[in-house]
């Protein structure tokens, strides 16, 4: 009860103040330009903080280390390539970009081809990848609600999403910006301070939990221990062993000492095993058995390849055409303050993800359990109180919690914000009111997703968001800014294409999770195929169909591209919102000249 109040402590204090920064940063959000992109006069290092608050998902805090701790070195290619898609980003798109002076990327799309229909087709597309990317947030919350306390799973889902929505609610972008650049430090040190001390404690202390204890090279169990299940599992049995189960085994009701051999066993939900010191740790389907082959990458042959060169492409370019990244660049004065915004953005999110790997090495000496429940997401949240079984591990455990919550609300804010502006300006009118409607259907559609579809790994579910922004957005945004020969047709057809591959995968990934696991390595990591398939569409289509091209492409591309001049108008604010007397006033202004006298 004690370790309860302790982290329970920590999330309700991380809960309030972001609930008060939120307060904080709304007292001034009064106009459209404050909700969608707070006014676009964000500094580049605060903005930088926000963006890596934002970033740093589940997926990230969670995420990473449980993937480490199952799959070993293979697992390092999430990390380096949540942080790497930031140079793609700063090379080719985020200066680009902010000078176009949109508010939303279908805003950007019809600007720069001159379409409304593309405008729709992109609108779909980023309620989609927002929804997609928002589900795990809220599952994972609820997770680590109900791993610190032992309350009902949706609970956690439930109190992210209402902090969120009153945030927004009151102030959309402006009120999230001082929300999210104050909890990327204080993830940071949520992260580091705890993996600095069981670093150590591991570095000195008993070898506990599992480790190689004879030639097989078998991970195994080093104390008796009794665990539980959450979802239903397949796992995999490395040799003979005897063991107590209570629940289900190959969908035959169990309940007491059974042998399993050699071989595979699905378990049911909620099934609880007892094993005995010295008995060997069956692994997650697909998992590495041995401590040999989790030091070893590429142990799956050619399909292991795929999965990993996907992964890549999903990551790297996925990132330039996520829609809750690129809106915060939006809200730089100009495109030099997006450039270097991306920059410090690459600085933050390799120190922190130096500490969630670090862990989950720990994890697998002292977390073997985890690899049977397939619960390795919560690796980062049980080890403290599993290495150190005191005072020092409960505040440890604490301290881990809020940092856990923070990424939970931080990155869900931005989706929110992201999705809700989309929705407002495009299918509503456009006023704050049509902002804030938005944003509650968003966050109900979001939380009935997350209570209905089945929870997996984090970081996997969100790599299939990567995907889909890498088969849409990246090429759209790619070729929109660098070729002046894309259409609004073949953008149309790309989109469509690349994205509805990546969304049929999606589904059958789901199915297949209900009906046995079926479904092939490219269903769940399908980038290396849409990606170009995407790019080629665009492509070949485009020039089949170059009459469509917009009249004015060669000023729209003169605009993305020419340096920020000094004193420029660098948005669209005054234009879509301010009077014509005001919009000539302020380009007079920048010209040097008067302004034309209004006709009496």
């Amino acid at each position: 009860m004690t370790k309860d109040l302790w982290s329970l402590t920590g999330v309700v204090v991380v809960a309030v103040v972001t609930f008060l920064l939120g307060f904080v940063g709304s007292r001034r959000a009064n106009t459209t330009p404050d909700f969608l992109v707070a006014r676009r006069a964000v500094p580049s290092t605060r903005n930088a903080a926000a963006i890596s608050g934002e970033y740093l998902s589940a997926a990230s805090f969670l995420g990473v280390a449980g993937l480490v701790l199952k799959d070993g070195i293979d697992a390092l290619w999430y990390p380096i390539g949540f942080t790497a898609g930031y140079l793609a980003l700063m090379l080719f798109v985020a200066a680009p970009l902010r000078r176009s002076g949109a508010y939303t990327l279908p805003d950007f799309a019809e600007a720069r081809l001159g379409s409304a229909g593309l405008r729709h087709v992109c609108t779909f597309f980023v309620v989609c990848i927002g929804v997609l990317y928002l589900v795990p947030q809220l599952q994972s919350a609820g997770l680590t609600l109900n791993t610190i306390t032992g309350l009902p799973a949706w609970l956690g889902g439930a109190v992210v999403t209402a902090i969120v929505v009153i945030n927004v609610l009151g102030g959309g972008m402006r009120a999230i910006t001082l929300v999210q650049a104050f909890q990327y430090w204080g993830k940071l040190f949520a992260i580091a301070a705890p993996t600095f001390i069981l670093f150590t404690v591991f570095l000195t202390g008993p070898n506990t939990g599992a480790q190689r204890i004879d030639d097989t090279g078998l991970l195994r169990f080093t104390e008796d221990i009794t665990f539980t299940t959450g979802e239903p599992v397949r796992v995999l049995a490395p040799e003979a062993m005897n063991l107590q189960v209570d629940g289900v085994v190959n969908g035959t009701p169990v309940d007491g000492m059974v042998l399993w051999n050699k071989g595979s066993y699905a378990l049911g939900r909620e099934t609880t095993l007892s094993v005995k010191a010295g008995m060997a740790v069956p692994v997650v389907d697909g998992a590495p058995n041995t401590n040999e082959s989790w030091l070893k990458p590429q142990q799956d042959g050619l399909p292991g390849l795929f999965e990993t060169y996907s992964l890549i492409f999903a990551t790297f370019l996925g990132t330039m055409g996520l829609p809750h990244v690129l809106v915060r660049f939006y809200t730089n004065p100009d495109g030099t303050a997006a450039r270097r915004t991306a920059l410090h953005v690459l600085y933050l999110l390799g120190l922190f993800y130096i500490f969630p790997t670090v862990l989950g090495v720990v994890s697998r000496q002292f977390l073997p359990q985890l690899l049977v429940t397939g619960k390795t997401d919560a690796a980062v949240l049980m080890l403290p109180n599993t290495m150190m079984p005191n005072l020092g591990g409960q505040i440890l455990g604490a301290v881990v919690a809020a940092g856990a919550f923070a990424a939970f609300l931080s990155t869900s804010s931005g989706l929110v914000v992201s999705v809700a502006g989309v929705v407002s300006t495009d299918i509503l009118p456009g006023k704050v009111r049509d902002f804030r409607w938005a944003t509650v259907l968003t966050g109900a559609v979001a939380i009935g997703l997350a209570l209905v579809l089945p929870r997996g790994d984090a970081s996997l579910t969100v790599a299939m968001s990567f995907a889909l922004a890498a088969s849409t957005f990246c090429p759209m945004l790619v070729l929109g800014i660098w070729w002046r020969g894309l259409t609004w047709v073949g953008a149309v057809c790309g989109l469509v294409a690349g994205g509805g591959l990546v969304i049929l995968a999606q589904i059958t990934t789901v199915i297949s999770s209900y009906t046995g696991h079926w479904a092939p390595s490219v269903a769940s990591q399908p980038a290396l195929l849409t990606v170009p398939i995407a790019f080629a569409t665009m492509i070949v289509v485009s020039k089949g169909t170059s009459r469509r091209r917009p009249d004015d492409v060669n000023q729209i591309l003169l605009r993305l591209h020419a340096p920020d001049p000094l004193g420029f108008i660098r948005d669209r604010d005054v234009a879509r919102f301010g009077s014509a007397e005001e919009r000539a006033r302020l380009e007079a202004k920048h010209r040097g000249t008067s302004p034309p006298r209004p006709v009496a």
